[in-house]
């Protein structure tokens, strides 16, 4: 059984992302592993040991309370969406986010992790830097970000950007693989701009190796990158869209309105990123 850790604040951002989290673990055949990580106490001159420990029980208590009340909310969640039949798990541990996301992901070997992202826009969090993007570039496994306002629906076209490397294959193919199991598509584009370097052949070597797979590939001339990868979304109807983690810079911007002419108020969907080395 795959095994779908989901790191919660509890926050409005991270309550919708449970949703996804839980309809993610029901097509996978999954189980969620739901954790809760708050910071070690900061220690300070003025307390003496005996009163630090005071402290710092207290800290540890109100933690515990408040996980206690939040837990059953989110099986109520799950109730309401028919979805109280998915495997729960739940850990609350101290210490840095991102060090006891990558101890639960070795620990109890973890297949995916699902988080809500946000920020100035519901980008920033991914592209810019947060406990999000973080996330994506520390953890080996795929890593499921949801802006805030992206609602759960069937994940049908799994959109993918390459430029024909040869590393690109590694995370096509984890690509397909999830796509056989949720009986989604998956369309490739590649935006050949006028100082592109990649041969004809290599784009219809590609489709050769990929032709019984469910994959379409997609050659869009352009010098307008974003531009082309925001049209790509829309018109290729793409309800994820994968991120390669050696290419954040090039997605740094890309859904940020002053890199686009356009408004692409619909561009509230889900980053899929990989970890390539």
């Amino acid at each position: 059984m795959k095994r779908i850790l989901f790191p919660t604040d509890f926050s409005k951002v991270a309550t919708n992302a449970f949703v996804h989290a839980l309809a993610f673990a029901k097509i996978i055949q999954g189980e969620l592993i739901v954790l809760h990580s708050y910071p070690l106490l900061p220690i300070d001159d003025q307390f003496f040991p005996e009163n630090f420990k005071m402290v710092y029980d207290t800290v540890e208590l109100t933690e515990f309370d408040m996980f206690k009340e939040e837990i059953p909310k989110l099986r109520a969640i799950a109730e309401a969406c028919n979805l109280d039949n998915i495997k729960m798990s739940h850990r609350l541990m101290e210490g840095d986010l991102i060090d006891n996301i990558k101890k639960v992901v070795d620990t109890d070997k973890v297949d995916y992790v699902v988080m809500g992202t946000s920020g100035v826009t519901d980008w920033d969090a991914v592209f810019v830097g947060s406990n999000s993007g973080d996330v994506i570039i520390g953890i080996a496994v795929p890593v499921l970000c949801i802006p805030l306002e992206a609602k759960h629906k069937t994940i049908k076209t799994i959109g993918f950007t390459t430029r024909y490397r040869a590393k690109d294959k590694i995370a096509i193919n984890a690509v397909l693989n999830l796509a056989k199991i949720i009986n989604a598509n998956v369309k490739c584009l590649y935006v050949k701009t006028s100082d592109s370097d990649v041969s004809k052949e290599t784009i219809a070597e590609w489709k050769v190796e990929f032709e019984k797979q469910p994959i379409e590939f997609v050659v869009v001339e352009s010098d307008e990158i974003n531009e082309a990868v925001l049209d790509f979304i829309t018109n290729k109807n793409v309800d994820v869209l994968t991120m390669l983690i050696y290419k954040r810079g090039f997605f740094k911007g890309l859904f940020q309105p002053s890199y686009t002419k356009k408004s692409h108020p619909e561009f509230h969907i889900p980053i899929l990123a990989i970890h390539i080395d």
